[in-house]
């Protein structure tokens, strides 16, 4: 089982098939992990294994990963865990592709480091409306719950403190409109439509950032092999050229 380690984070990955370099980050909320592909419309470390070296992996304390936990944790903590690996992994450049969860980590990962990503797609994410803010605590609050469990020294105080980093603003909650709005990088925005991923979320990307584009409809199973393609095209399209 292939992993990385630097100090007391242990992060589980996987990868698929050779070519231009593609990171996963699976949906699941704070549970994200690659089992959770396997329950997606379209599972990418299947269908885009014969175009790139796909790459997915485990989020920090789900799946089979784990890290120590702090009050100061939040959407810059996993970034970093994004980038050591690619550097772990030697790999200078890639695209991304993210679910749930993972179209934050997508945008927070551009945001830090905007030269080693060629290009990113955004499936059903996530983002802040008038009636989530509470089932997003909820989410977070089962998850360190379950931790708990085996780690009963985890204090409550720090974990609000660590749900409010990941939840507690607005937008798609780790980067501002501002941001988006001046975010180059070209995105593939798949549309969510439900209170987690609210449908006016990813119009709202997709209209602010200047070289997104929107589908709207492309979770039925009559459209998801055209919903491949198109991912796939639109991945094909934006490998830069050796």
């Amino acid at each position: 089982m292939p992993t990385f380690k630097r100090d007391d984070v242990s992060i589980y990955y996987e990868e698929y098939g050779t070519g231009y370099p593609l990171l996963l980050f699976a949906p699941g909320g704070m549970r994200s992990s690659i089992e959770f592909w396997a329950k997606s419309p379209f599972d990418p470390t299947k269908e885009l294994a014969a175009n790139f070296r796909v790459i997915a992996m485990d989020q920090r304390n789900a799946g089979k990963s784990s890290a120590p936990i702090s009050p100061s944790d939040g959407w810059d903590t996993y970034t970093g865990d994004h980038i050591a690996l690619l550097d772990h992994l030697g790999i200078q450049q890639c695209h991304l592709m993210g679910g749930c969860i993972g179209g934050s980590y997508n945008l927070g990962m551009i945001k830090a480091a905007p030269r080693r990503v060629s290009a990113a797609v955004l499936q059903n994410p996530i983002g802040l409306s008038p009636k989530n803010r509470e089932m997003f605590f909820a989410m977070f609050d089962g998850w360190a719950q379950s931790l708990k469990a085996d780690r009963p020294k985890l204090d409550d105080a720090s974990l609000r403190q660590f749900r409010d980093r990941m939840y507690g603003t607005d937008f798609v909650f780790n980067v501002s409109r501002e941001f988006v709005r001046l975010c180059e990088t070209p995105m593939l925005i798949l549309c969510g439509n439900d209170d987690y991923h609210p449908e006016e979320t990813s119009k709202e990307i997709a209209a602010l950032a200047p070289n997104a584009e929107l589908v709207e409809h492309w979770k039925a199973s009559d459209v998801i092999g055209a919903t491949v393609k198109r991912v796939r095209e639109f991945l094909i399209s934006h490998t830069p050229k050796s």
